[in-house]
């Protein structure tokens, strides 16, 4: 009987890429329905650092299109007390889908991350249902099955459905295909730049894995096609200007992004350690999760199809050879630390370490498109492919990804693929009955095989995102405890005037960015080595390895920072901590110094101003950045659960170790100290995890939670703990969760009246107004003024400063804070922020429009020329034209 195609090749691929997208946005839909999870249920699917960071920075981005944001493109005023913007917008929201969050309710921008999440997703599966037609004819409707086995891979499931700006690569990596098939025939040169630039704006990061992928694919094809090596060489060259022009297209947000990375504070990384083959195996099946291990699921009727190929007679064996080989060749690169580095721009990942594990799925998926182009694979082919299938269920099934359930949504989903593909061979060709019953026959087919992958892709959809929610840090969406937050910090704002921290009890990583205000917390890729830096010299803890410092509770710090209101929020009850009698939302506010201060000359301070003239002691340092001593630092005497010393650290670990309680001990580890009588008491302790309370405090102050991991990963913060009491002895009970160590100078005691005497004076000296816009911050200072002038924002690489009419040089550094040198002739401050690398991109991306226009212009007077010239006399015998569509 004749194949199912319509009429046309544009409308082929159309109803092709149609139906992926359907197939797509239904299964996806319908497995959050199964999970119960967000928006079809109470599940929150704001897992990891979809809640922490790419929810608050798309809130941030609705912000900027509703001009509510402080600060710009250049500059992000609320995160990590003022931080470069544009490598973050570079990173996260650079997508043009991301725009789609302007016409969602500010309130309901976790639907609106969830709607560009599966609009993401179905565009990857229209764009691959129409390169795979355009690399080989074939049925439609197998095209958009196919292409909805791409974009519901498991990488796409289980990594990129929680990581939404990756998602722009499952899209970028059929275009960039496309854009080479373009340059094979050349055909569209600007079109294929335009995508090229396009994939690298949208997310530069995996633009780069699907550019390597989309090497390896244009490679194979100009091997299979044959042509002489001039047109071979010709077709390369011009494969190879389309991209690099495309890129440098790009460049002035890549460069940024790169030098972003490069200013950012170091990562821990973790040593790669391969998959073993049990788990790859493992993988290849639906419903298996597992966040170290490489998720190549693509359903089971694209993974017979590429097993069938090898054995697929009707497919010129060149065409099987080189698609198998290329699979095979990507899989192993992929368990071979060198080249997985290589697919990682030679950068180790930090956190789920195959990240481009989306080019190999996309490779089975093509594989198998060229099975099933050149006719269904036949009986002697489908065989071996299930012998290879059962083989790999055979290993799989001794991992530990394989769970009960997987067993039977593996057996429907293989039974409706093998009876799919044996219906459509013996459809194909008519060896069947043609007329009614051979299309009802492939309608049978169609339906079949369209069912089996629907529920397949929907149980794994739904099983992935359960365990998922299982096994990570997960946050809740939009709620009233957000909307009291915002509510309050938007009553208290002054900005500029003073900052509004949204408090220490964070909802997320990036509450600034989520509910307002302007504080110390940020979580980026980019969290400037400044920013770390200074804030763990300060006492503020941080997670994620130091790319998330959090908010510091501090009276002098605020000081430091200009923090004049601070929301005091109760714990989260999304994560579960036990209540807190009373504890409601409240605002404190302080009478703190103006953004702009100035520190005289000649004193201590003004002697040493790098970030590295820091000391040990949080205390000292904090004394060092404000100009004077406000601190006792006491000597302390610590006693474990026992009433014993507790052991002394080293220099790889200082510190008293404090353990818990063993079951059955009556008292608790205590620190006992002597202070000024009503001072205020702080602990100090990043290395120790539990609660932390000053016995007899008048206050009845809630005990201080500290919060760090054996690893590393997270330090805590200092944290208040009360008045000292009347007779100058403190004691400070511990309830430890495991072991942990104290600091020999954990308890700082703070004169509050010596402090609001060098608050008094810095306002006395400060700016008299502060004007603040994107990248520009300028203060207006009192006649005579001498010394320092300190500008509360980290002093990152791309500050230029200058002082009254005096010419802009690169800012100086005060203790990790912009510093600007004052003459006693200016009366007035003004530094510009210029994000480092944007005028090399800029430039490389004003040589590549250059080269692009010109190219554009020669060809055109090209074509004009040859329109000119009369015909050519027609040739005896004509050649056939190749069509490249037609080639492997």
């Amino acid at each position: 009987m004749r194949r199912t195609i319509l009429p046309g090749g544009g409308n082929v691929r159309r109803a092709a890429s149609l139906l992926a997208a359907v197939l797509t946005v239904t299964a996806l839909c319908a497995g959050d329905v199964m999970a119960r999870s967000y928006p079809f249920g109470p599940r929150t699917r704001s897992v990891n650092d979809l809640g922490n960071q790419y929810v608050p920075f798309h809130a941030h981005l609705w912000d900027l299109l509703h001009g509510r944001a402080d600060g710009g493109l250049l500059v992000n005023w609320q995160s990590g007390f003022g931080s470069s913007f544009l490598p973050d917008f570079g990173t996260y929201l650079s997508s043009p889908f991301a725009l789609l969050v302007g016409v969602f309710p500010r309130d309901r921008i976790d639907l609106a991350v969830y709607v560009i999440t599966v609009l993401k997703t179905g565009c990857a599966a229209a764009a691959m249902a129409f390169l795979l037609l355009t690399l080989r004819p074939g049925r439609w409707w197998a095209a958009g099955l196919l292409g909805a086995s791409y974009a519901l891979c498991g990488w796409s499931v289980a990594a990129a459905s929680y990581n939404p700006m990756w998602l722009d690569g499952l899209i970028a990596l059929p275009l960039l295909c496309l854009a080479g098939e373009w340059t094979l025939t050349g055909r569209r040169p600007l079109l294929a730049v335009l995508v090229v630039t396009a994939a690298w704006i949208a997310n530069f990061y995996t633009a780069y894995m699907a550019t390597v992928g989309a090497g390896l694919v244009l490679l194979l094809r100009l091997l299979l096609a044959g042509l002489p090596r001039r047109r071979a060489l010709a077709a390369a060259g011009r494969a190879g200007l389309t991209f690099a022009l495309g890129m440098g297209l790009a460049a002035p947000l890549v460069t940024v992004v790169y030098f972003g990375s490069k200013h950012a504070s170091p990562s821990r990384f973790q040593e790669f350690v391969p998959a073993t083959g049990e788990d790859l195996a493992a993988r290849l099946l639906p419903t298996t999760y597992s966040f170290g291990t490489p998720a190549v699921y693509v359903g089971i009727t694209a993974l017979l199809l590429a097993l069938a190929l090898p054995f697929h007679r009707a497919a010129p064996a060149a065409v099987r050879t080189g698609w198998t080989l290329l699979v095979v060749a990507v899989t192993l690169s992929m368990q071979w630390n060198p080249t997985h580095l290589a697919w990682h721009a030679f950068t180790a990942p930090q956190g789920s370490p195959y990240r481009q594990a989306f080019v190999l799925c996309a490779l089975l998926v093509i594989a198998a498109w060229h099975s099933l182009s050149y006719g269904p694979p036949d009986r002697r082919a489908l065989l071996a492919a299930s012998a290879l299938l059962v083989l790999i269920v055979a290993v799989a099934s001794r991992s530990h990804l394989i769970r009960p359930y997987a067993w039977p949504v593996l057996l429907l989903a293989a039974v409706g693929a093998l009876g799919g593909l044996a219906l459509l061979a013996g459809t194909h060709g008519g060896r069947l009955t043609g007329g009614t019953r051979g299309t009802v026959l492939t309608g049978l087919t169609v339906a079949l095989l369209v069912g089996a992958q629907f529920g397949e892709a929907t149980a794994n959809s739904a099983a992935t995102t359960r365990q998922r929610f299982a096994n990570m840090d997960n946050y809740a969406p939009w709620g009233e405890r957000q909307r009291q937050q915002s509510q309050a910090i938007t009553e208290a704002d002054g900005w500029p005037r003073y900052r509004t921290d949204p408090g220490r009890e964070q909802t997320v990583g990036n509450d600034p960015l989520l509910v307002g205000g302007q504080g110390a917390q940020y979580y980026s890729s980019h969290t400037s080595d400044v920013l770390f830096r200074t804030l763990t010299a300060l006492g503020a803890g941080w997670t994620s390895g130091g790319r998330s410092p959090q908010s510091l509770d501090n009276a002098v710090t605020d000081v430091i920072f200009s923090v004049g209101a601070r929301v005091h929020s109760p714990p989260d009850p999304h994560h579960k901590w036990p209540p807190q009698d009373g504890s409601h939302l409240t605002v404190s506010r302080s009478d703190v110094p103006p953004l702009v201060t100035v520190r005289p000359s000649g004193t201590a301070a003004h002697r040493r101003t790098g970030v590295s003239a820091f000391g040990p002691s949080p205390y000292r340092n904090q004394e060092l950045l404000l100009g004077t001593r406000v601190y006792t630092v006491p000597r302390l005497t610590v006693r474990t659960a026992t009433g014993k010393p507790p052991h002394g650290g080293d220099a790889a670990h200082p510190g008293l170790l404090v353990g818990a309680p063993a079951p059955g001990t009556v008292g608790r580890p205590t620190i006992t100290a002597r202070c000024p009588a009503g001072s205020e008491a702080y602990l100090w302790a990043p290395r120790f995890s539990g609660t932390a309370w000053l016995a007899g405090d008048p206050a009845g102050r809630p005990a201080a939670r500290f919060r760090s991991e054996p690893s590393g990963a997270r330090i805590a913060a200092m944290q208040p703990l009360g008045r000292v009491p009347s007779s100058g002895r403190l004691r400070v009970e511990l309830a430890p969760e495991r072991a942990g160590r104290i600091p020999y100078g954990a308890v700082g005691c703070l004169d509050t009246a010596r402090l609001h005497t060098v608050v008094q004076r810095l306002k006395t000296t400060g700016a008299t107004r502060v004007h603040v816009s994107d990248g520009t911050i300028r203060a207006e200072l009192p006649a005579g003024g001498t010394g320092t002038a300190v500008v509360a924002v980290p002093r990152t690489a791309g500050w230029r400063c200058a002082a009254g009419d005096a010419a802009a040089v690169p800012a100086k550094e005060y203790y990790g804070l912009i510093g600007v040198p004052l003459d006693g002739s200016s009366t007035s401050v003004t530094c510009t922020f210029h994000p480092p690398g944007l005028r090399l991109g800029t430039t490389v991306g004003a040589a590549s429009l250059l080269t692009l226009v010109l190219l554009g212009v020669l060809g055109a007077v090209r074509r004009r020329r040859r329109a000119t010239e009369p015909p050519a006399p027609a040739p005896t015998t004509a050649r056939p034209r190749e069509r490249m569509t037609g080639v492997g």
